[in-house]
């Protein structure tokens, strides 16, 4: 005996099933939307805020206060290793100072001796601010611009870096100064970074490079870059790190001016953040060699690809001493850090 079953085709739903099906991916919708909330990390009440932290034997400066997902916390600098955590507010002691006292408590700390370095280096239109680091070997401080660009994340920096360090030096510590805009619409860019230092393939310090990056070729340096009238350097500077705690990214104390572009003002205004502004001795693409202890320039926004080639290069000549451990690559925060310990 043959059955033969209706068709879907023939199939026509009733008022019920459309209504009840209608409902269900509906409570399904708001569903996944009340999960996706919950599983983003929402940064309010952000502010500058200074002063001391303890917590058990260990001593911070306190550089910002604000709320994440609604418990208040602390974004704190260690002023040994100038490295930088984002601690809950319980579980640290504070005690309120105006940075101006702040920094007179204890000038020979490598974090304010840093900051004062970097004010006396304030006098040129461009490159204020730290250029060179003090590591122990030979070696450089490799630094990623990442500006506002529609192209994509060039890839081949970290995959080589990877490649050549894998069984020398890993995680491989690099720097990467990220504007907001660049962060706001790569997010699979950020997403495959996060990877990768989850893998300890790489170690990234994240360094502020504003908000906007706003340049107009037309325009003269003196009033280019940050030092365009009318801007607004409290949301260039803090919505930058308002967006990276937003993606889990934690800000370090350095600061890169677009363009390495700066005068005697603003980098008083961005120490009073108590960021340290980092320059570079070692801008590849405009033909700057580098030595020991350079902090290297190179773009990993797609909009320089002369200077990701040329820093492929140095790699490849400097193999043979990479493998002998006696060319390596270090962290910015002990690069500067040592070089202002003694």
């Amino acid at each position: 005996m043959v059955i033969s079953l209706p068709l879907f085709s023939n199939f026509h739903p009733s008022f019920n099933d459309l209504a009840m099906k209608r409902f269900f991916l509906f409570g399904a919708f708001i569903f996944l939307l009340i999960k996706t909330t919950e599983s983003q990390t929402n940064i309010t009440h952000y502010q500058v805020t200074t002063g001391i932290g303890k917590q058990a034997s260990n001593q911070f400066i306190v550089l910002r206060s604000f709320e994440k997902n609604g418990i208040p916390m602390y974004l704190a600098a260690d002023p040994q290793t100038l490295e930088t955590q984002v601690i809950p507010a319980k579980n640290m002691s504070f005690q309120a100072i105006k940075w101006s006292d702040l920094q007179k408590m204890d000038a020979n700390l490598p974090y304010f001796k840093a900051l004062n370095s970097a004010s006396m280096q304030a006098k040129s239109l461009q490159d204020a601010g730290i250029a060179h680091g003090y590591p122990a070997e030979k070696g450089i401080t490799l630094t990623v611009d990442l500006c506002p660009s529609t192209k994509p994340l060039d890839h081949s920096i970290f995959t080589s870096l990877i490649s050549e360090f894998a069984k020398i030096e890993q995680p491989v510590p690099i720097g990467l100064s990220i504007s907001g805009k660049f962060l706001n619409t790569h997010a699979a860019d950020i997403q495959w970074l996060k990877k990768l230092e989850t893998a300890g393939q790489i170690r990234i310090t994240w360094i502020n490079h504003t908000y906007t990056h706003y340049y107009n070729s037309k325009t003269p340096l003196q009033e280019n870059f940050l030092l365009k009238p009318g801007t607004d350097l409290n949301y260039e500077v803090l919505q930058t790190e308002i967006d990276m705690l937003q993606n889990d990214l934690t800000p370090s104390v350095f600061f890169r001016f677009p363009g390495l572009v700066s005068d005697n003002s603003i980098v008083d205004k961005i120490i009073s953040y108590g960021l340290i502004p980092t320059g570079s001795d070692a801008w590849l693409a405009k033909g700057q060699n580098s030595g020991s202890g350079s902090i290297v320039l190179i773009h990993g926004n797609g909009n320089e690809p002369v200077g990701v080639q040329d820093f492929i290069r140095l790699l490849q000549t400097e193999k043979e001493q990479v493998l002998d451990k006696q060319w390596l690559l270090y962290d910015l925060s002990e690069s500067i850090g040592d070089e202002f310990e003694k």
